[in-house]
C-alpha cells in the first residue's frame, strides 16, 4: 500500500525535490498547481496543433513547411511540458524557503516559438 503523507518516505522526497523548508499556506500550493496545469493544456494544444497540420494540411502546404510547422509545435509542446514542470518546481521551492519567484522563462520560449510559426504561416499566405 502507498505511504501516507506523513510517513519518513514521503518527506524524504519531499524533501530531495523540494529542498526542504516549511510547508506554504495551501492556498499557494494549489494556485501554483493550477498554473502548472493551465502551461500542461497550452502544451497539449501545440502537441494536437502539430499532429494536425502534419494529418490535414497536405493540400495546403509543401510538405517541407508542413513538417517544419509541425515540428515547431512538437518541439513547443515538449518544451512547454518540461518548462511547466521546471517553474512549478522553482515556484514550490520558493515558497517553501519564503524567497522570491524565480523569473518564468516559459514564456519567451513561447513567443519565440510562436513567432517562428506564425512567421513562415504569413511567408506561405503571401507566396499564394
Amino acid at each position: 500500500m502507498g505511504e501516507q503523507p506523513g510517513t519518513p518516505g514521503r518527506r524524504r522526497l519531499t524533501e530531495r525535490v523540494l529542498g526542504g523548508g516549511e510547508d506554504p499556506d495551501p492556498r499557494f500550493t494549489l494556485a501554483n498547481e493550477r498554473t502548472f496545469l493551465a502551461w500542461i493544456r497550452t502544451a497539449l494544444a501545440f502537441l494536437a496543433g502539430g499532429i494536425a497540420i502534419e494529418a490535414f494540411t497536405a493540400d495546403l502546404f509543401d510538405e517541407g513547411i508542413r513538417t517544419f510547422l509541425a515540428v515547431v509545435l512538437l518541439v513547443l509542446s515538449m518544451l512547454v511540458s518540461a518548462g511547466a514542470t521546471f517553474r512549478w518546481i522553482g515556484v514550490e521551492r520558493s515558497m517553501r524557503r519564503q524567497a522570491p519567484l524565480p523569473l518564468p522563462l516559459i514564456a519567451p520560449v513561447l513567443a519565440v516559438g510562436g513567432a517562428i510559426a506564425a512567421g513562415v504561416l504569413v511567408v506561405v499566405v503571401l507566396q499564394g
